[in-house]
């Protein structure tokens, strides 16, 4: 690959940061503002309603108001099974690095599963007899796979997920531990397969970030990269993000780049402006930023005081976004919106998602009024669990009997 240039390495720099994902997504809002959009009418009327329903939700599931933060984690745990107490007894007494390690193996390949799996998948567990689906569904899916050695190339050391493990995986094989068949399809099955390959690749050959000493290329590793980078046992959320991206950036299919540089969840939109070759980009990164939030927890119980989490952004998935619609905060400008399927990088879509990310900024600020809480007690990370992802669910069952979302998506198993 030719060397880049200046200025492509800055616009590089530049749509992988927190601060464009902002800036662009307020651009949009923006333009929404003066009904200048092709798609989407905004409806500022309606923000204390749905301040309300979220702040209602959340009182609801949250009565204390002790809200964690919103991360996979969260996903471990339903059906009140203490799931990670489970890995925990497996892992018996290793040193907290290896635990720490084990469960950043964990929630890596989790997360990177988590991708909407359809209205139609169902996950049953035999330990618990019970049946999940979407994205708790996903979540116990893949702890049992890890739990079952699904992602190590060792028999000896089961619980991780390294290189060798992760390149063989197949369709077939992640088939089976999905428990997907033609009655019990999930969305995207085979971008998974290839993702979790392509993942297993990116692991082997960046040792800088995957390699410690003379062990094994694994994703545990990262968490040792994170802890060298910490400063007086301070960590940025921003340096996660910055790790998180620049690590797995070569792991997403068929995206646009610069330079020959996969550029990940970035979009084109024909309204947005920008200096030099970033014109018209849109980034989300929105995988990318939850498993950002779902290594915070690792870090901190390894004893790292993660800072500055609210640099962060919500989060431009279904969920989210469908609270905005299902509430009227953003209509349809035309019947096209909700009638046809729309794929990633469609103009709706691309509009919908920032949208999302620019008005939960505006959300929690009447959510944290209405619950009597500061930016500093309730930051965006609770919010969005207690809250918008939380009402965007309910909304959805409100108003269509499947809980689907209210626009039809073609997802590949790696955006929504």
């Amino acid at each position: 690959m030719p060397a880049l240039t200046p200025a492509v390495c800055d616009a590089i720099t530049y749509v992988r940061s927190l601060t464009a994902i902002r800036e662009r997504c307020q651009q949009m809002l923006d333009l929404a503002c003066a009904d200048r959009l092709h798609h989407f009418a905004y409806h500022p009327e309606q923000l204390p309603a749905v301040a309300a329903y979220v702040a209602a939700v959340t009182r609801e599931a949250y009565p204390t108001l002790e809200v964690p933060f919103h991360s996979r984690w969260r996903h471990f745990d339903v059906g009140r099974i203490d799931r990670v107490a489970q890995l925990n007894a497996h892992l018996g007494a290793c040193s907290p690095t290896e635990r720490a390690r084990c469960h950043v193996d964990l929630v890596i390949t989790s997360v990177l599963l988590d991708a909407g799996a359809g209205a139609d998948w169902r996950y049953y567990e035999a330990r618990s007899g019970q049946t999940y689906v979407r994205s708790e569904g996903l979540a116990v899916a893949s702890f049992n796979a890890f739990l079952s050695g699904f992602f190590s190339s060792r028999a000896d050391s089961p619980w991780q997920a390294d290189a060798r493990g992760l390149q063989n995986i197949t369709e077939a094989a992640l088939a089976e531990a999905f428990q997907v068949t033609s009655n019990n399809p999930l969305v995207g099955l085979s971008g998974r397969a290839t993702l979790l390959r392509t993942l297993g690749a990116v692991v082997e050959d960046t040792p800088q970030y995957f390699r410690t000493g003379t062990a094994g290329p694994r994703l545990g590793h990262l968490f040792d990269y994170l802890s060298v980078h910490t400063c007086a046992g301070v960590l940025p959320a921003r340096q996660i993000f910055l790790a998180v991206i620049e690590s797995l950036a070569p792991i997403w299919p068929g995206r646009l780049s610069l330079g020959d540089v996969n550029l990940g969840d970035v979009w084109h939109h024909n309204q947005i402006t920008g200096q030099g070759r970033t014109a018209g980009l849109v980034p989300f990164h929105k995988l990318s930023q939850w498993l950002t939030y779902s290594l915070i927890e690792p870090l901190i119980a390894a004893g790292i005081l993660v800072t500055g989490m609210d640099e962060l952004t919500g989060l431009a998935e279904y969920r989210n976004g469908g609270l905005l619609l299902d509430l009227g905060l953003i209509t349809p400008k035309h019947d096209a919106v909700l009638t046809q399927i729309h794929s990633p990088d469609s103009q709706v879509i691309v509009e919908w998602r920032a949208l999302t990310v620019a008005l939960l900024d505006r959300v929690a600020t009447p959510v944290r009024d209405l619950l009597g809480l500061s930016a500093q007690e309730y930051p965006l990370a609770k919010i969005l669990e207690g809250g918008t992802w939380r009402a965007g669910r309910r909304i959805a069952r409100e108003k269509r009997a499947a809980g689907s979302p209210p626009l039809r998506l073609v997802s590949d198993g790696t955006v929504f």
